[in-house]
């Protein structure tokens, strides 16, 4: 029971990162960053009382609909609507969209790709500062990738 209300958690904070496109937040400073999180939060929050809105008009569940759909027709909607406008007819839409009953569904905790062509930052960053300092950044992004370590690539690179 605890696994499941975990799994509803992480499905939100998922609806939130990728539906929303927040993987990397576009501000500099930390404040900023902090409001920038609270707008996603209000937009997540806002959309979520439509959807049990929509939920209760259908007298179905709201975690049974579909956030990606009922995004898509909110912004649709929104940008073309009135203030005047029935509100009802997309609330009908978006509870006709579900996802149904998935139990016991496994998914696998990777990455499937990364955001920036750099590779992680492994070690502390003091010591990552100092190996730059030392051998310079690596000349060429791609043989980061290739397999070969920053360390490796930099001792390489002394030896020759």
């Amino acid at each position: 029971m605890v696994y499941r209300c975990c799994w509803q958690v992480e499905v939100d904070i998922r609806n939130i990162k990728t539906t929303f496109g927040m993987e990397t937040l576009s501000c500099k400073t930390p404040e900023m960053c902090k409001k920038e999180m609270w707008a996603y939060l209000l937009a997540y929050k806002l959309l979520r009382l439509v959807m049990a809105e929509s939920a209760m008009m259908s007298n179905v569940l709201p975690r049974a609909l579909s956030f990606k759909h009922a995004l898509q027709l909110w912004l649709s909607w929104s940008g073309t609507s009135t203030l005047v406008d029935d509100i009802t007819k997309p609330l009908a839409l978006i509870a006709e969209k579900s996802v149904g009953n998935r139990p016991g569904r496994t998914e696998p905790r990777a990455v499937k790709k990364r955001l920036k062509p750099y590779p992680s930052l492994t070690k502390p960053g003091q010591e990552a500062r100092e190996q730059v300092r030392k051998y310079g950044h690596p000349k060429s992004l791609s043989k980061c990738h290739s397999g070969m370590s920053p360390i490796s690539y930099a001792n390489t690179n002394s030896i020759i």
